[in-house]
């Protein structure tokens, strides 16, 4: 079992190249083994181009090896065609003897048929190696097909004495009068955030925060592909300049008027902002297939998620500086904290195990 630990946790270290860029797909790696050698392996990179185990499979030189090797892959290979015909097939007519799996596939196309494919065709399969890990690789794809909802990730930055936002008196003095961020983070602090944007497939944000900041809700400080843009506007007061309309980006406004008319870009769902507020928008955003959002304020909204406990995780910046009045920050009492020290900036990451 130890040489299968070895080999899962390359397949892991590939698979996670796949971050941000695989949606709606699962990361996968995969490793191929002959004689106690490495001699192929790959992982799946975007949607629509080959799995892992297709990219594992022909980068072996010698296609030969391949009737006496081991094959991992940390998630069960599928066995459906979709974009790409099923990996199954793949392993099966390479007659590769051997499998190990990670963990199997939750998505109601594969759950277990891959393996029994794999079986029926005579190959000895192996299950469960470094599973755990293997399922917090796919902690995003395995809540929506397991939970029917993104995994939903709330992040803010507040002041030492618990404010995301000074008041609007402090905020024009701070910036000469300018309606600019007022910044509670460091330079570092901010460009963690932007590589978080690219690795998730949605940021969301309420109509205050647009209104305040007029935020891109982009990746600029990073490299990576911009997030699905998600606004809440009740009641149609974001101003038609606002980066939000711009069109560069898919964006999905919930409101609860139905004058708004959709165009190719910009998407509005009507909700009721009256009751499980949060619930509606999980609904809707599992409707269009998202997996994984990242909820960056405002304080309202954030408490809106907290309150009827639909999150996965908090990432929860402290900053170095007092604001003394202003906005207060979300209320939650996290357990399990891991802290981090990025410059003078405190970053505590929680996990919601509810």
């Amino acid at each position: 079992m130890e040489k299968h630990t070895q080999y899962m946790l390359r397949c892991l270290e590939l698979a996670k190249n796949g971050l941000g860029t695989t949606y709606p797909n699962p990361m996968v790696g995969s490793v191929i083994v002959c004689d106690g050698k490495i001699i192929g392996e790959g992982w799946h990179k975007k949607s629509g181009e080959p799995h892992a185990e297709v990219n594992a499979v022909n980068s072996v030189t010698d296609k030969s090896l391949l009737k006496r090797s081991t094959i991992y892959v940390s998630l069960e290979p599928c066995s459906h065609f979709g974009k790409t015909p099923p990996c199954c097939d793949l392993i099966i007519a390479n007659q590769i003897p051997n499998v190990v799996i990670g963990t199997k596939d939750s998505n109601v196309k594969v759950a277990g048929n891959g393996i029994k494919k794999l079986i029926e065709a005579g190959a000895k399969v192996t299950l469960g190696v470094l599973e755990t890990e293997c399922k917090e690789l796919n902690k995003r794809f395995f809540t929506f097909h397991e939970k029917k909802r993104p995994y939903v990730i709330l992040k803010w930055a507040e002041s030492k004495d618990g404010f995301i936002a000074p008041s609007k008196i402090l905020r024009k003095a701070l910036n000469d009068n300018e309606q600019k961020p007022v910044w509670i983070t460091n330079d570092f602090s901010r460009q963690l955030v932007h590589k978080w944007r690219s690795e998730e497939q949605a940021i969301l944000v309420g109509t205050q925060t647009v209104i305040d900041d007029n935020p891109k809700l982009d990746v600029r400080n990073w490299t990576g592909k911009n997030p699905i843009r998600i606004v809440l506007d009740q009641n149609n007061r974001i101003p038609q300049y606002s980066h939000i309309y711009d069109n560069q980006v898919k964006t999905i406004i919930f409101s609860n008027s139905s004058i708004a008319i959709n165009t190719e870009n910009t998407i509005f769902e009507l909700i009721d902002f009256k009751q499980n507020l949060a619930e509606q928008i999980l609904i809707v955003l599992y409707k269009h297939h998202i997996q994984s959002v990242i909820i960056e304020g405002g304080s309202r909204t954030l408490q809106t998620f907290i309150t009827e406990n639909l999150w996965d995780e908090t990432r929860v910046f402290i900053g170095n500086n007092s604001f003394e009045t202003g906005i207060k920050a979300p209320v939650l009492a996290l357990k399990n904290i891991e802290k981090h020290t990025i410059g003078n900036d405190l970053l505590l990451i929680s996990r919601n195990n509810d």
